[in-house]
């Protein structure tokens, strides 16, 4: 396989492209596995045989739960713990994600996610409304991985745009499905002016989810009560 790698060394201004030559027998094989096994080569070298930096990319459980080894992989955003080589044929181009500031490699700062979330103040300021009927709905908000992939495929998504993107609906909508009907007002106003607004329905961020949320249901949700003002699930 061919490996073709967007590079960027950190505090320079020039990114290049890079071409390594990779072995593999297993068909299961994960582009973080290939990353890994390449940065364990001592010598590393490129396709020209030119000596080659260690290849700089986040990652952490390597079991799709945490999101940190999100990245571009042949023009679409994804997982590199969930993509299979064998998918690939032989040629794979591996770029850093496009909409957050690049730091090095396949490394991004996605700061402004967790800077989204304390903006909005997504946290309970009280006690919790359990309901059993919207459980379903509160458990599936709770698996957002704050990767980035859907704000990278999102239209209406750019920094410090007002609009926060489905990485800051889904939390939110967790949170608005958890509160009384008296504690809603407050949120209500957050979630138009930081979602509802900007949300042009697209729904690009549907099929590109690594975790396969059902974001279409969860807005569906999040509209009736905070703009609509009524449960659906009541």
């Amino acid at each position: 396989m061919i490996v073709e790698i967007l590079r960027h060394k950190k505090n320079e201004d020039k990114s290049y492209v890079q071409k390594f030559e990779y072995q593999y027998d297993d068909e299961k094989q994960t582009v973080a596995t290939m990353l890994n096994n390449l940065n364990l080569i001592d010598d590393l070298k490129d396709i020209d045989g030119n000596p080659a930096d260690k290849i700089a990319f986040k990652q952490s459980c390597l079991q799709k739960k945490c999101g940190a080894c999100a990245m571009l992989i042949n023009g679409k955003p994804g997982l590199a713990c969930a993509r299979r080589l064998a998918d690939y044929g032989d040629h794979i181009r591996l770029e850093p994600l496009k909409k957050f500031p690049l730091v090095e490699d396949l490394i991004v700062d996605r700061g402004i996610m967790s800077e989204n979330l304390k903006m909005m103040e997504v946290y309970l300021k009280g006690e919790a409304l359990v309901n059993e009927k919207r459980n379903e709905l509160s458990y599936e908000a709770s698996r957002c991985l704050q990767c980035g992939c859907c704000l990278e495929v999102c239209p209406n998504y750019m920094a410090n745009n007002g609009f926060t993107g489905m990485a800051g609906a889904m939390p939110l909508s967790r949170i608005i499905n958890e509160l009384n009907k008296s504690d809603l007002k407050e949120v209500s106003k957050t979630y138009n002016r930081y979602v509802y607004e900007g949300c042009g329905k697209s729904l690009a961020c549907v099929d590109i989810c690594p975790a396969g949320i059902k974001i279409e249901d969860l807005l569906v949700n999040s509209n009736a009560i905070a703009i609509w003002k009524r449960y659906i699930k009541d």
